[in-house]
């Protein structure tokens, strides 16, 4: 554990009790020096594309213009038709509908850029139970409002964003998170895995879109729950706080090449949201169950990447505008990868198609490769990947002539 001098916090360390590194990072492998910086979300690659020069231009105001479907540019190729743009957008309406809820009349774009706050009244009375039972019963009332997984993790604030950001407006703004909920819950929900076979495709943007609203149908659904018992819980999607290292520690999977979070039961297939509270938990273990040695020999999503945004080379430090610093990673080339999604017209997921952990484990001979990619039979694993064509494109025609999704 280090604690830096007041001259280096006010130089680099943003951390309000000024430890960069912390005991956690031994299981999870992270790796983080002096030079560790909280991240502004100003610099996320999604708000640089409506103030930075070097990202924004026609092709991405065309890009964002067409999740409204009748600016989309229809192509007669398979997968950018009408109806596989159709899909995409419905897909994503929930989480268009609630970030645009209050864009306009309080500058929140919520779930996206701030925090949800569109809940009940919660309970005047906490329940009067343990950590242990409150968090048995609370992974048991996430699974059934609608989290394929469920973890929980200590707050760390090295994750927490130092500001917010306004499109409107384009400028900062103060980070509204209370700083004294001491406890995340942090689930991941499944993207749908036939449409991801599809990708790059607008059909495949559709398994996002999926991912995110069924997200936010559970975050809200869990939020209101830990309410109602008493206690306070902020709600969260891809806004106020880095998802990837909470879910990490809150023990859903460990980090893969591609920067994702790979979990066992669904792979990079997944999207993430998160609640803070003060209702009293027990936290969850991290996990190891191989990723980082099979990434290690893997090149599978960064021989695939078609504008070479994924390293190919050992974790490092970067000094990139839109990505973490002080921390050494697998860093992806954010500016690169959007380009590319600009370019076709929807988001990629390339990374996730061919990673060798996407796969249906549901069936039996999918859970004993996942079981090689543990131990020394990785490099047969990964053979048989490649050679049973595991991670190959499909057509979107195909999807759409399946008898049911």
């Amino acid at each position: 554990m280090t604690t830096l001098s007041p001259e280096t916090k006010t130089r680099n360390c943003q951390c309000e009790n000024c430890i960069c590194q912390k005991p956690i990072d031994k299981k999870t492998g992270f790796e983080v020096t002096d030079e560790f910086q909280r991240f502004n979300q100003k610099y996320d690659m999604f708000n640089r594309a409506a103030w930075d020069d070097e990202v924004r231009s026609d092709r991405v105001r065309k890009f964002f213009e067409s999740y409204f479907t009748d600016l989309a540019e229809f192509r007669k190729v398979e997968g950018f038709q009408h109806r596989d743009y159709a899909l995409r957008n419905a897909a994503w309406y929930i989480a268009d509908f609630t970030a645009d809820l209050l864009e306009k009349s309080d500058d929140r774009k919520e779930g996206f850029l701030d925090t949800y706050t569109m809940f009940r009244e919660g309970a005047t009375r906490k329940i009067d139970s343990t950590p242990e039972d409150n968090s048995k019963d609370l992974k048991r009332a996430a699974k059934f409002l609608g989290a394929d997984a469920v973890g929980i993790c200590e707050y760390d604030e090295r994750w927490v964003y130092t500001h917010n950001y306004s499109r409107e407006k384009l400028t900062d703004k103060p980070m509204d998170l209370p700083d004294d909920l001491p406890n995340v819950v942090v689930i991941a929900n499944e993207m749908h895995h036939q449409t991801i076979e599809t990708v790059p495709s607008a059909l495949s943007g559709a398994a996002t879109g999926q991912g995110y609203s069924k997200d936010i149908i559970a975050v809200l659904s869990i939020t209101q729950y830990i309410r109602n018992l008493g206690y306070r819980a902020v709600a969260s999607l891809n806004d106020t706080a880095l998802s990837i290292p909470l879910a990490i520690q809150a023990g859903l999977g460990q980090y893969g090449r591609h920067g994702l979070l790979i979990t066992p039961e669904f792979g990079p297939r997944v999207r993430i949201a998160k609640i803070f509270t003060d209702l009293p938990l027990t936290f969850d273990e991290p996990i190891d169950f191989g990723v980082t040695e099979t990434c290690n020999v893997c090149r599978r999503c960064s021989d695939g990447c078609p504008v070479k945004a994924i390293p190919s080379d050992a974790p490092e430090f970067t000094d990139s505008m839109s990505n973490l610093k002080g921390v050494k990673k697998w860093t992806v080339d954010a500016k690169k990868c959007f380009k590319f999604w600009t370019n076709q017209g929807t988001d990629c997921s390339i990374c996730i198609r061919v990673c060798p952990y996407n796969k249906d484990f549901s069936k039996f001979h999918n859970r004993i490769l996942r079981w090689m990619m543990t131990n020394q039979l990785r490099h047969v694993a990964l053979w048989l990947d490649k050679k049973l064509k595991y991670g190959e494109r499909k057509k979107a025609g195909w999807w759409w002539s399946q008898s049911s999704a």
